[in-house]
């Protein structure tokens, strides 16, 4: 077991009854946040993200993905990159436009034309990778694919990968030892 997936069941991982946000029902809940805004959690994902980054091939200028989950997944990544360049810029994809200032969607380092990897905590559906993968596309963005901590193996990474979109995971609910 990797230090990343002992610190996501010690800090992220509870047992019970839950509804998750994709309206599916499940014996476990990951709240992936515990550990991606913990120092620790930080510092082995931005590494551990931007190694699988690199390993798929993907050229890329930005990462980013829809908010609260994908944002520290992001600014995790981009300072590691930092680091060990080429630096990767980070992006966040509201859940609507705001209604004033500049009425964006997307805020940070994202500008049309530019190739992305879209970050998740979790992937359950696919729904909130989709949902920020329509908005690059829509603001004139290409994504190179889509990167999360955790797929919980239940459709959502062959929904995306159907849609075209390359996934990589830096664990799955199974090596975490537990059921979806």
């Amino acid at each position: 077991m990797t230090r990343l997936e002992s610190l996501l069941l010690s800090r992220s991982v509870r047992h019970g009854d839950f509804v998750l946000a994709s309206g599916q029902r499940s014996s476990f809940y990951i709240d992936c946040r515990l550990t991606t805004m913990s120092a620790e959690g930080m510092g082995l994902i931005g590494r551990e993200g931007l190694r699988a980054i690199r390993a798929a091939g993907w050229k890329a200028s930005a990462v980013g993905g829809l908010t609260l989950g994908a944002d520290p997944v992001a600014y995790a990544i981009a300072a590691a990159s930092f680091a060990d360049g080429p630096a990767l810029d980070a992006f966040t994809v509201r859940k609507e436009a705001k209604q004033h200032g500049t009425q964006r969607l997307i805020e940070g380092n994202f500008t049309a034309g530019a190739t992305v990897v879209v970050v998740e905590d979790v992937i359950t559906s696919g729904s909130s990778a989709l949902r920020a993968i329509e908005a690059v596309r829509s603001e004139g963005g290409s994504v190179a694919g889509v990167l999360a901590v955790v797929d919980r193996e239940q459709g959502g990474r062959e929904k995306l990968e159907a849609a075209g979109f390359p996934v990589r995971a830096l664990t799955t609910a199974t090596a975490l030892g537990l059921k979806a």
